[in-house]
């Protein structure tokens, strides 16, 4: 497979945010449509504050997604099964020429876990052509949630995804290296083994660790040994202390406490701080409030310090978390090609 180009880190200047509308027949909790359709609302004017967002709506759902939204947000009518455009949506990379180049991975909704999902693979390749992107389909089933890069040549990943056997069960370990490398322009992989607990995409990175800035990774930490979460965080710890990135660095670990252990229909809910989102000039972060006003507070000290230039813009986590995701998962951003930084 030939290199197709670049993924910039989500820290560098964006085009705009992708959201997909909420569809009330895939939801979890259905009862709950009106207060998640809210929270999508909420962090798409939260992300609006500070670069154009683009809302995916199916055309019956349109009008309640621009009454939601208001007239400052872009609307555009694709049908779709699902919400989840961190996933289901392309990743855009910058190409050797400046331009750029939209990667639509297959999806199979989180291992076969919803159907349908094809029309969520199709909504993909309507607002790559809605921007004006060219599409490249990849041959790997993968979601946005599971990757995380610094732009720099390191990808982060978890083995509990990536290798699962309900997404790519024919393919080994280095032939899933081979072609993130390839289409994605890393030559370095951290594999975490596991994501956090409770987390039904099957350990997507995003709710674990991400990159702060090169040579720095943010860690959610738990400290109670009676936590699944413990284990799960000191190993991933241990892994990132050990590990080499792209450019030689051994990386600084900047750790984040979780919040307490919170269940929502009897389900533990996957609660991270991590589950931002860059904006130009911002930082979208969930918080849960309740027992977990401390460490929404220190969530929003450490991320201050680590992204010093950005305005962190908080919202209400718990009506996305309780559906299985939060801010970066329901967001997708759309670089700037190289041509356009250089003007």
């Amino acid at each position: 497979m030939t290199e197709t180009g670049r993924m910039p880190a989500e820290w560098e200047p964006h085009e705009r945010t992708l959201i997909q509308w909420p569809v009330r027949n895939s939801l979890i909790h259905p009862e709950n449509y009106e207060e998640v359709c809210a929270g999508y609302a909420e962090a798409a004017r939260a992300a609006a504050e500070f670069e154009p967002v683009t809302v995916i709506a199916e055309e019956e759902t349109a009008p309640q997604a621009r009454l939601h939204c208001g007239d400052k947000i872009e609307i555009f009518t694709a049908a779709h099964s699902d919400a989840w455009v961190r996933d289901s949506g392309p990743t855009v990379v910058q190409e050797e020429s400046g331009a750029r180049l939209g990667i639509r991975w297959r999806f199979n909704a989180w291992g076969g876990k919803y159907a349908p999902y094809e029309p969520d693979h199709e909504a993909a390749s309507a607002v790559l052509e809605h921007l004006g992107i060219p599409r490249l389909d990849a041959p790997i089933i993968l979601e946005g949630g599971s990757i995380h890069t610094d732009g720099q040549g390191t990808l982060m990943t978890t083995e509990q995804c990536l290798l699962n056997p309900n997404r790519n069960p024919d393919r080994t370990r280095a032939e899933i290296e081979d072609i993130l490398k390839s289409l994605l322009g890393v030559t370095t992989i951290f594999w975490l083994r596991r994501g956090l607990a409770g987390d039904e995409t099957d350990g997507h990175v995003d709710n674990a660790a991400c990159f702060a800035r090169p040579g720095a990774v943010l860690l959610q930490v738990c400290e109670d040994p009676k936590d699944p979460n413990y284990e799960i965080t000191q190993e991933n710890r241990r892994i990132l202390l050990s590990a080499t990135d792209a450019r030689g660095r051994r990386p600084e670990l900047i750790e984040i406490p979780q919040p307490p252990a919170r269940r929502y229909g009897g389900v533990r809910l996957t609660l991270s701080y991590l589950n931002f989102y860059l904006v130009n000039g911002g930082l979208i972060l969930p918080v849960f409030g309740g027992d977990a006003a401390e460490t929404d507070r220190c969530a929003v000290e450490i991320l201050q310090k680590a992204f010093p230039g950005r305005k962190i813009r908080t919202v209400n986590g718990i009506p996305l978390v309780r559906e299985g995701g939060n801010v970066h998962c329901i967001t997708q951003q759309i670089p700037l090609a190289r041509r356009e930084l250089e003007e």
